[in-house]
Formats: C-alpha cells, structure tokens, sequence
C-alpha cells in the first residue's frame, strides 16, 4: 500500500506541528524570563507553564520516534547530519527540565537554576531554528547515506532561522503570558510582544526571500503554476494573521494575539510543507524512498490510531483544567 507512507509523512508532520505550537510558547516563556520584574513575576511566568510543559514535549518524542520507526533511512541520513544542535537541543531541555523542579526548593542557588531555564530554552530554541535551516537547504545523499561534512549544518542561512525561531518562539511566550496574566505583566508582555511580532514577521520576510534560492526546486514549486497560486494565497493568509495580531494588541484583547502568532507558525509549517514535497528529506530523498516497508508501516498505524487520539485527549483535558489566570499567589508548585 503506497499511500501508507503518505499517511505517515502527515502524522509526522502533525506531531512536529503540535510540538512546535505547544513547546514554542513555553520555550517562548523561558526566553523572555530574565525580562521579569522581580521573583513574584518569574514565579507567575513559571506557574503559567509548569502545569503543561512536559506533556508538550511528548510530541516531540511522537515525531522523533516516528521518524524512526516508519521511515528508517530518513532518520539514519538526518541524525548524522543534524548531530550537535540535536544533542545540544536535547541537553538545554534537559537542564531546563531540572530547573523547573529545583529552582522551587533552593534559595541559594535559585540564581543558578534561573540561569538554567533561561540558558535551556534559548539554546534549545536556537538549536530547533539552526536544525531547520540546515534541513532547507538541503543534506547531501549518497548510496542512500548521509555524504556531507560535520560542519554542514553550520551556515549563514541555518544561524539566520535560529535567530527567527528564538524571535518567533518569544512572540509565543508574550502572547501565551497576556492570556493567562493581569496587571503589570501583563502589560509588560503586550509591550514585548508588539517589537516581536514586528521582528518576528520581519524574519518570517528574510528567510522565505531566500528559500527559493537554497535549492532550484523550491524555486520551480514555488513560481510555476500550480505553485504560483499558493505563493498568492500563504502571503495573504499571512496578512491577515497579522492583522488580527496586531489589532489584538492594540485593542488590549487577552487571546486573539496568541492566537494570530498561532496561525502565523502554521502557517510558516505548511509553506515548509510545501517546499519540501514530496521529499522528506531535501533535496533528493522522497517519502516513498525512505519509508519502511508496508507491513512495518500498516503494524505501527494501528498502534498510532490509539496513542495519537488518547494524547491529544489528556492535552486537551490539562489544558482545560489549568484553564483562565495564573493567580500569583496560588502556585503549581
């Protein structure tokens, strides 16, 4: 069954999507926490988050071991390539992981742990944003195994989306902090998230100006019709998320902005999506090519049909349950 490997590529597409929208605003949270005026709001911004974000990063297992799992010879080709900011992302998770435990039990080395949260999103943001600039331009493929250098993913145009990523993941965090704050953080967080969004969309300019030029064939998807009508479509669907962005904060709206820079990450997601179709890893490696075979694929969707819809059901559940305000003085921990 050919399409397998299809149906596959969209539920890896989908766990890497969730992950992004629900770990980018609370990475988003830990970058902007050294801004917080005092301990009271460095405890608010944490309890905003501390109820939710290991089970965002459950996605992130979702889609790194699906990627193993059903399609083997993609992971064998981008694990080599993508070594140090994958190791380097996962190390910053886990010391932010830690400090979101230790910094509530310690005040001598509270300083220390703060450093750690901080110090974990931004690199784990960047590493994120440096991993995608180096798959958009491309891994070099040879007898079906990864034939560049050590140093590959290191390039102008891979720092250039990590510094759009940290930017992007920020403009999450300060709109996630207007909607589930009040009073002077709130306030704070709205002042943030205007220069954000303008850095943000200004990054989001940059990078899909040069995207056609890493590769001949994002250029041709792009600017040759059917391609050319989406290249008319994902702008104005960009305009108009920006619009509702903007006007939200203006207005003083609580959701509307979280929401806007949502639809903006979608969809930078799906224009992603675009260029790299049908390869999943580009240039030159298609889906078809690096999937598992069918048997493999058919025995690991049955399993999927029932994990997938039981952790969406548990995000959901946590997330109405630690619903409205952060109440300073009532805690997570």
């Amino acid at each position: 069954m050919f399409e397998l490997s299809f149906i596959w590529a969209g539920i890896i597409a989908f766990a890497v999507l969730t992950y992004v929208i629900l770990d980018g605003f609370d990475l988003g949270v830990g970058i902007l926490f050294p801004f917080a005026d005092g301990e009271r709001e460095k405890a608010t911004m944490m309890n905003s988050i501390a109820p939710i974000w290991d089970g965002n990063e459950t996605w992130l297992v979702l889609g790194g071991g699906g990627l193993f799992a059903v399609f083997p010879l993609a992971y064998a080709v981008i694990m080599p390539a993508l070594y140090m900011p994958i190791i380097l992302m996962l190390l910053a998770l886990i010391f932010r992981g830690v400090a979101f435990e230790y910094r509530w039990r310690t005040e001598r080395w509270k300083p220390v742990w703060d450093v750690a949260f901080f110090g974990g999103s931004l690199v784990a943001a960047f590493m994120q944003g440096i991993a995608l600039g180096a798959l958009v331009q491309g891994i070099e493929v040879s007898d079906r195994a990864y034939a560049g250098g050590w140093w590959d993913w290191l390039s102008v145009f891979s720092i250039l989306t990590g510094f759009a990523v940290v930017t992007g993941y920020a403009l999450l965090g300060s709109t996630w902090l207007i909607l589930k704050t009040e009073g002077s953080l709130q306030r704070q967080m709205q002042g943030y998230a205007w220069w954000l969004a303008a850095g943000t969309l200004a990054f989001i300019g940059i990078v899909s100006v040069l995207t056609p030029f890493q590769d001949p064939v994002y250029f041709e998807r792009w600017f040759n019709l059917p391609g050319s009508v989406l290249s008319v479509l994902m702008p104005s669907a960009a305009l108009a998320a920006t619009w509702a962005l903007f006007t939200g904060l203006n207005a003083g709206k609580d959701g509307q902005p979280f929401l806007a820079a949502l639809t903006l990450f979608v969809l930078c997601f799906i224009g992603i999506g675009i260029s790299f179709y049908p390869n999943i890893v580009p240039p030159s490696l298609t889906i078809a090519e690096a999937a598992a075979p069918d048997e493999s694929l058919l025995f690991a969707l049955v399993g999927t049909v029932v994990l997938v819809p039981m952790i969406l059901g548990y995000t959901v559940y946590a997330y109405w349950v630690f619903r409205g305000k952060i109440d300073p003085a009532e805690g997570y921990h």
